[in-house]
């Protein structure tokens, strides 16, 4: 059996994330051999995706938006995010499901000297109690998972946790609720510069004046 820690050390490099200043991440490379985990597994946690990148530059040019809160990335990938708002504020959590992702935010993390809780999150359950600040970078890269992920963000925003979410303009980002707050050029999988944007999730059901 692979073991995902032993696997990432080995197979990828740790470096720079291009357009995201003082962090390093594990990220494939041509001789990683992603393709021993077999043709279902998606390494999401090898790459730097663009609305990830974009999200952290966000933070790092806006550090108040984390000072002070108890910060959730969602769907975390390799943990960028949650690396850099851990590196702006003290309690930050990561919510991936796959265990090579997981064992990435770890490793990642420890890399940066920053701690990132693992926390497990449902999406399909009630919004998960403490967070003022969730970060959903890249999210809305599928139908199916778009379907699932939007109603609960939704949730967490009807119950008072502000939404940030990060995307290079995906087909399915849901731009009807969102506000954009944020837009740059970033690089994504693949060493491709495109336009990604940030963007605030509306309430849905807000409050009457």
């Amino acid at each position: 059996m692979i073991q995902p820690n032993l696997f990432i050390r080995e197979h990828l490099r740790l470096g720079p994330v291009p357009g995201v200043a003082g962090v390093e991440v594990y990220q494939a490379h041509s001789g990683s051999r992603l393709s021993r985990l077999g043709s279902d597994a998606a390494p999401y946690w090898a790459y730097a995706w663009g609305g990830g990148v974009v999200l952290a530059q966000y933070l790092q040019a806006h550090p108040e938006l984390v000072a002070g809160r108890r910060v959730l990335d969602l769907g975390a990938g390799s943990g960028l995010v949650g690396i850099v708002a851990a590196q702006l504020g003290p309690d930050v959590a990561a919510a991936e499901i796959d265990p090579f992702g997981r064992a990435a935010v770890e490793l990642n993390a420890a890399a940066n000297g920053v701690c990132v809780a693992l926390v497990d999150v449902d999406i399909a359950g009630e919004p998960p109690a403490g967070f003022e600040l969730i970060l959903a970078g890249d999210v809305f890269y599928d139908p199916e998972v778009a379907a699932g992920v939007l109603p609960f963000l939704q949730r967490c925003r009807e119950a008072g946790t502000e939404v940030l979410i990060g995307d290079p303009q995906r087909r399915d980002l849901p731009v009807g609720v969102l506000e954009p707050v944020f837009r740059g050029v970033v690089t994504d999988m693949g060493g491709v510069e495109r336009e990604a944007g940030v963007y605030r999730l509306k309430n849905p059901h807000p409050a009457s004046p």
